[in-house]
């Protein structure tokens, strides 16, 4: 019995190590993995926190209290000038556009025929209200397929804003004024630019309000880019003419399409 015992012990003692062994590699995995997974979480919802306090942001912009006040102004203008076509015109785009703007401001998402109508509502109002000071063209290729082409909201605007108040009506004669932008698509690419014939100017401390709306726009596009794994960028250029002076700037947005499968709305 006593030998049998000593057999059965020389036996057991490498299976119990074996099993010991294997016990403290699956919870060590299993550890690792919990570890992992509550990173990758945490590191979501700090993206998402991110998301959500840029859109806030880009929202605030958005709703330029110097833009609104304008706007009623004008509009106060138009009635007391007795313009009331004008001034009925000019309050239906309004109303339709910070419609548009709180709609949009909690989307990820939206399809650039919104996008497209909220930046034609936009360029509406301020050439009502600068008149000859400078034209505007929108053109989209004809194989961008608006309804089923999906862009983040609230980027392109701000750039369009900068080249109205920041170049197109700093220059020195009030007309001539001319600004482009022009929706392509490229391979998988949406490209957007905006051209303009404005004067280039620093920021002051009172232009803060639009540098902050470009910079919260191109803080978007990076934190979508991360959390959907796509390309976007943007990109900035001055203009010259073959005298080399300066005629101009030129903004260009690229993003990946997005199938409609893809895009959380």
């Amino acid at each position: 019995m006593v030998f049998c015992s000593n057999i059965l012990i020389a036996v057991g003692w490498p299976y119990w190590v074996f099993f010991l062994l294997s016990l403290t590699t699956i919870c060590c995995v299993f550890y690792i993995r919990e570890k992992h997974i509550r990173q990758a979480s945490t590191k979501e919802i700090s993206r998402l926190q991110q998301l959500v306090h840029l859109e806030m942001h880009a929202f605030q912009a958005q709703m330029d209290p110097h833009f609104i006040f304008n706007s009623l102004n004008a509009i106060h203008h138009y009635i007391l000038t007795t313009s009331t076509d004008l001034a009925s015109l000019y309050l239906t785009r309004f109303a339709r556009l910070m419609r548009l703007i709180i709609r949009n401001c909690n989307k990820e998402w939206i399809n650039l025929e919104e996008d497209i109508e909220a930046l034609e509502l936009y360029l509406q109002l301020e050439q009502l209200r600068f008149g000859p000071q400078f034209e505007y063209e929108l053109e989209i290729a004809p194989d961008v397929f608006q309804q089923v082409t999906f862009i983040p909201p609230l980027i392109v605007q701000p750039y369009i804003q900068e080249a109205i108040w920041r170049r197109i009506l700093l220059r020195p004669a009030k007309t001539g004024g001319c600004l482009r932008i022009r929706i392509s698509r490229e391979n998988e690419m949406v490209s957007v630019r905006i051209e303009d014939n404005g004067i280039r100017q620093i920021l002051s401390a009172e232009d803060s309000l639009l540098s902050q709306g470009i910079t919260i726009a191109a803080a978007r596009l990076q934190a979508i880019n991360e959390r959907y794994n796509m390309r976007a960028g943007i990109s900035e250029q001055e203009l010259y003419n073959e005298m080399q002076q300066p005629r101009g700037h030129l903004v260009i947005i690229n993003m990946q399409q997005i199938a409609t499968r893809d895009v959380v709305m």
